[in-house]
């Protein structure tokens, strides 16, 4: 009599994901959870944390904000580059091999980036650890998709979600308070219980390399060459355009070559034989709309935490732990609805959820358009609570639905490519927002100047306020450069509070557009 199979009813993987099954029976599906989470929340938690060490790190380099805007810049596009790779290096070595390598690297270069005599290593760190991050986190989104029956891939992906972005969500909070009780370099030594953690129980939870005759498919080094091109001349450019001036030499040079890398690589993707980016992927009209709603979500997701922790501090002068710990809660209630929303995604269709929670983001957006310095932080909480409730019930239902409407054998290609967008969403994003805020801050300053001259008029409106002040009148300003310091202060805080609006507005405006791919999004549930 043949044994019978300990595969759960439901459940569509590759033959090593079904061989581990065999082993271990019903419960792989969460010791595999396990494994994978822990992995992918050390890594992804190393992206934002780093967020708040910023300006310490400038202090004791004594390096300026575009040199240690690589710190995060160069995480996001050495991984943007990697999540494209996942797939080869599964085929070629499998997600056992893959996934232990990726974090014992991780590892290195974690302690490296606490340990660097210079910004110079600390730089290169953070390239590495981005490098291994973009390789981890597609591999726990294919295994969680393949672990669990078709009917509960929501499910699935919602518990993905809950590291994956519960840790960006807690970096800013545990990152500060380790820099105000410690130094900045005990920051990039919080992954490092949880790679420990990931690796053993790798070796015996994550699956082998499956056994084909075919011969492995050859990595496309050119095509690496052209995209990390294009990422790294967009995004200098970008980071670097206000501060050499938008129409210099050195900024077109730099979008010339992105533009030109950028073609060059996808006429190259298109006619190679082993592509690392498949375009035809892109020709699945149901991918493809999930692909563009994941590019702008990740514009909306990295752009938020970049925002609103730098409103709290820059505007309202809050410290950076405290600006952290505002936020935990809005990251909780994410944590709390990710599993819920894509539970309820395997029930109904992907994208009334998805239409959902963009409505949802845009809201939190649109209350933030009138935020100031006076703004009351419950206020704030509030608006991004109902933002991180948005984003919890998109992300489980559109990485469900992007690779439902794959076959298995396009599964890897197509995490890689989901993953890619969001993260060069997220790149392309948080630099643009900051260009724009920046830029908006100095116009609005510069109109609000105009009014503001040591005039007479001036004089005047000093006194009346130094007056009420004191109680009586003196017929003079005790300390006039000064108070007309303070007051062109004041006025630059105000320019600064109008750009923020504008910059809210504006993510509310893309989160209201990209419900239009949204409504081709669709599985199939016969």
């Amino acid at each position: 009599m043949s044994k019978p199979s300990r595969v759960p009813e439901g459940i569509v993987a590759t033959p090593p994901v079904i061989a581990m099954f065999e082993l271990y029976g019903p419960q792989y599906v969460w010791l595999s959870v396990a494994t994978s989470l822990i992995g992918a929340f050390s890594t992804v938690l190393t992206a934002t944390i780093v967020n708040v060490a910023i300006p310490e790190v400038m202090g004791a380099y004594g390096i300026t904000q575009s040199t240690a805007q690589w710190l995060s810049t160069g995480f996001l596009a050495a991984g943007t580059v990697t999540m494209l790779l996942g797939a080869w290096f599964i085929q070629v070595y499998g997600m056992r091999v893959t996934f232990i390598t990726a974090m014992l690297i991780f590892l290195a270069g974690s302690i490296m980036g606490g340990l660097a005599p210079n910004p110079e290593i600390l730089i290169l760190s953070r390239i590495i650890t981005g490098a291994c991050a973009g390789l981890i986190s597609p591999m726990a989104m294919i295994l969680n998709f393949q672990i669990f029956p078709v009917k509960k891939r929501g499910l699935a992906m919602g518990l993905f979600g809950v590291g994956m972005v519960l840790a960006p969500g807690l970096g800013p909070a545990i990152g500060g308070m380790i820099i105000e009780h410690y130094n900045w370099r005990y920051v990039f030594y919080l992954a490092l219980p949880f790679s420990m953690v990931a690796i053993p129980l790798a070796v015996m939870f994550m699956p082998r390399k499956e056994e084909t005759d075919t011969k492995p498919p050859p990595l496309d080094k050119i095509g690496i060459i052209l995209v990390s091109i294009f990422l790294v001349t967009l995004l200098a450019a970008l980071s670097d355009g206000q501060k050499e001036g938008w129409d210099s030499k050195y900024i077109m040079g730099l979008f010339g070559s992105a533009f030109l890398s950028g073609v060059t690589f996808i006429a190259w993707e298109n006619n190679v034989t082993s592509p690392m980016l498949n375009l035809r992927l892109f020709l699945n009209v149901r991918f493809l709309a999930a692909a563009i709603v994941t590019f702008v979500i990740g514009i909306g997701l990295y752009g938020s935490i970049f925002l609103i922790p730098l409103f709290l501090q820059t505007l309202q002068g809050i410290m950076p732990a405290d600006s952290g710990m505002l936020l935990v809660p809005a990251g909780l209630a994410m944590a709390v609805f990710f599993p819920l929303a894509g539970a309820l995604s395997d029930r109904i269709q992907p994208k009334t959820v998805i239409i959902l929670g963009l409505i949802f983001f845009a809201i939190s957006n649109w209350l933030m358009r009138e935020a100031d310095i006076n703004t009351p932080y419950a206020w704030i909480l509030i608006s991004t609570v109902i933002g991180r409730i948005g984003l919890a019930l998109i992300f489980p239902s559109l990485n469900a639905s992007s690779l439902a409407s794959l076959p298995l054998h396009q599964l890897t290609q197509g995490a890689g490519a989901i993953n890619f967008l969001r993260q060069l969403g997220g790149a392309f994003g948080v630099n643009y927002l900051a260009i724009t805020l920046t830029s908006r801050s100095i116009e609005y300053s510069d109109q609000f100047a105009q009014n503001l001259v040591p005039s007479p008029a001036t004089q005047q409106l000093l006194m009346g306020v130094q007056d009420k002040v004191f109680g009586e009148h003196f017929g003079f300003v005790m300390d006039f450069p000064t108070s007309f310091a303070y007051l062109s202060g004041g006025i630059f805080r105000q320019a600064t509070a109008m750009a923020y609006r504008e910059v809210f507005l504006m993510v509310t405006i893309i989160m209201l557009v990209s419900i239009i791919p949204a409504l081709f999004i669709k599985i199939d549930r016969n």
